[in-house]
C-alpha cells in the first residue's frame, strides 16, 4: 500500500512519527497524523486545511485533542450520551486524576525506546484513505485521502475536525469544489 503513496502522504506517515517521538509516546496515533498533516505545506490537502481556517486554530485543535484525551478518549458524542442517562464524565475524571494524578486516563504510555509502532486508529486511517483514494478513481493515496479519511472515520479525530469546521463536506469542497458530490458519496461508502 505504500508504495501508492504520494510525498505528501508519506510525509504525514513520517510527520506522525515524529508527533509520537515528541511526545514520548510508545505509539503513533491517529492525532499525532492529524498534527503531522497540519504541518504540511504546499498540496491538497494545506489547501484545504487552510481554506477550512484550521492552520489558524492549531492551538484549539490541540486543545480539543489533549481534552479528548484527558477524558480517555472519549469524543464529545460519548461524554453527551453519558450525560444523557446521568453520567458525568468530567467529574470521573476529576475524581480519578485526583486519585491517581493529571492525565491518569491519558492513552498515551511514555518511556518505551524505539520507533513507535501505529496505533489500531492510525492504522485504520491507513486504510480509510486507501478506499477513499479507490472509491474517488485515484492510483494514488495522496495527503487528500488521509483528511479525508479522518472526517469519515468515527472518533475523536473527526469530531474535533467537525467542531472546527472541517466535516466531510466542507473536506471534499475544499479540496474538489462545489460539484464533487458524486465523488462523495463513494468516499463515504468505502
Amino acid at each position: 500500500m505504500f508504495e501508492r503513496f504520494t510525498g505528501g502522504a508519506r510525509a504525514v506517515v513520517t510527520g506522525a512519527v515524529d508527533q509520537a517521538k515528541k511526545t514520548g509516546s510508545d505509539s503513533v496515533t491517529e492525532e499525532h497524523m492529524l498534527l503531522a498533516l497540519l504541518d504540511q505545506q504546499g498540496g491538497r490537502a494545506a489547501f484545504a486545511v487552510a481554506a477550512l481556517g484550521l492552520t489558524d486554530c492549531r492551538a484549539s485543535v490541540e486543545t480539543a485533542l489533549a481534552e479528548a484525551r484527558r477524558r480517555g478518549g472519549l469524543t464529545k458524542a460519548d461524554t453527551d450520551a453519558l450525560a444523557g442517562i446521568g453520567i458525568d464524565v468530567t467529574e470521573i475524571v476529576t475524581r480519578i486524576e485526583d486519585a491517581h494524578g493529571a492525565g491518569a486516563l491519558a492513552e498515551d504510555r511514555r518511556g518505551r525506546s524505539g520507533r513507535p509502532s501505529f496505533a489500531r486508529g492510525a492504522k485504520a486511517i491507513l486504510e480509510k484513505s486507501l478506499r477513499v483514494a479507490v472509491g474517488r478513481g485515484d492510483r494514488f493515496i495522496g495527503e487528500e485521502h488521509i483528511l479525508l479519511a479522518f472526517t469519515v472515520t468515527p472518533g475523536v479525530v473527526a469530531d474535533v475536525l467537525a467542531e472546527h469546521g472541517a466535516t466531510h463536506e466542507a473536506v471534499t469542497r475544499a479540496l474538489y469544489g462545489e460539484g464533487a458530490g458524486g465523488a462523495e458519496g463513494q468516499a463515504k461508502a468505502g
